[in-house]
């Protein structure tokens, strides 16, 4: 089993690399790694003495004090050499760069300095270097203003702001889950230099926004799951739904329809297809309890009474939501969002579950993790 110790493993790279590590519990161990380590030398070396390989991904993106930056990152690399050097270090080491390498920025400078001080280590004392030059990053749960434009954009259409694009460049983009598995293909390797990470899509940051401001129209606004034309588009769709504030937003009631004859409700209105299901569930009786990484599912309570339980991929926090049949309602289930259903009421549950793919056993995007 590897041992792998992740530096800057809450951030955003760092936290969803070490999820989809976690996904893979028989192939990989995670090296606890706290910043603090920074400060304490002992503490650094007892950190590289137990890792295999180490994912080097701390670093300060941004600061109004452009020397602060340029100091700091390069503070966090020599710190890592030098435990290299005291401990003997035989692992093999993958740093984050940057294509701002080859711009004239002090954070591409910073990047590419640190970069050569590794390339010099692995050079002078036959260490496993990979340096990684990554285009620009986006996914959920990215930090608005300093990890991504798309972080940005997203935080700013679901609290209703208007954004405002300051100079529209293309940009060269990947999604964070393709990163993530061209980290962990890196793993063993040993190449004493970079390695350009190719992004796989190309888009003005004008045609960034209008994306994002459609699915906000269509999803926020109009109850409607828009069309993709792309993976692209889905993934961008599902980074938009990562800043929904799920508390306020959720439970969404549905237009109820009465007459003497009954009532009619719409429960989803898309234009992607998928799969329709529902589900009988008996009083005490608890479902799910299980999480999707790329899927949409909606859960529809039609009758009875019903708990929808959410909670993060590992995080402690749960949101707990009460629908009734008597106020038809749903909740989609964002990604990496461990979920379930229990009927809380004496009489059957009803529940309609939509979701954006049919389901492949061989593909099933489904990982079982208790709420």
């Amino acid at each position: 089993m590897l041992k792998i110790g992740i530096t800057g493993i809450n951030g955003f790279i760092g936290s969803h690399l070490k999820r989809w590590l976690l996904l893979k519990e028989n192939k990989f161990e995670i090296i606890n790694f706290n910043r603090d380590y920074f400060l304490d030398f002992k503490k650094m070396d007892s950190f590289v003495n137990k890792c295999d390989i180490i994912v080097h991904l701390a670093a300060i993106n941004r600061n109004i004090d452009e020397q602060y930056l340029f100091e700091k990152n390069l503070s966090f690399t020599k710190d890592l050499v030098s435990s290299f050097e005291r401990t003997n270090f035989k692992g093999q080491v993958i740093f984050s760069s940057s294509i701002q390498e080859n711009k004239e920025n002090v954070f591409g400078r910073v990047k590419k300095t640190c970069r050569e001080h590794f390339e010099n280590w692995s050079i002078k004392n036959n260490g496993k270097f990979t340096g990684l030059i990554i285009p620009n990053v986006f996914g959920p749960f990215g930090q608005p203003y300093y990890n991504s434009v798309v972080a940005t954009f997203c935080d700013q259409l679901v609290k209703n702001k208007k954004p405002i694009i300051k100079l529209d460049a293309k940009l060269n983009l990947i999604y964070i889950d393709v990163l993530v598995s061209e980290i962990i293909k890196n793993f063993g390797k040993d190449s004493k230099s970079s390695l350009n990470i190719k992004h796989t899509n190309e888009f003005f940051v004008s045609e960034i926004l209008n994306l994002l401001s459609s699915f906000s129209r269509s999803y926020l606004i109009n109850n409607e799951i828009p069309e993709f034309s792309s993976k692209f588009e889905l993934n961008l769709f599902n980074t938009f739904r990562s800043y929904i504030d799920l508390k306020k937003h959720f439970p969404v009631n549905y237009i109820n329809n009465e007459d003497n004859r009954g009532n009619f409700v719409e429960l989803v209105r898309t234009s992607v297809g998928g799969q329709v299901s529902f589900s009988t569930t008996k009083p005490e009786i608890t479902r799910g309890n299980h999480f999707h990484t790329r899927k949409i599912e909606r859960f529809s309570v039609i009758k009875g009474e019903a708990l929808i339980e959410l909670r993060k991929f590992n995080s402690n926090n749960i949101l707990k939501f009460k629908l009734s049949g008597k106020t038809p309602s749903f909740i989609d289930m964002p990604i990496w969002y461990t979920h379930n259903l229990k009927n809380i009421g004496n009489k059957e549950l009803l529940t309609v579950f939509w979701i954006n793919e049919p389901y492949n056993s061989k593909d099933p995007d489904t990982y079982l993790e208790t709420v």
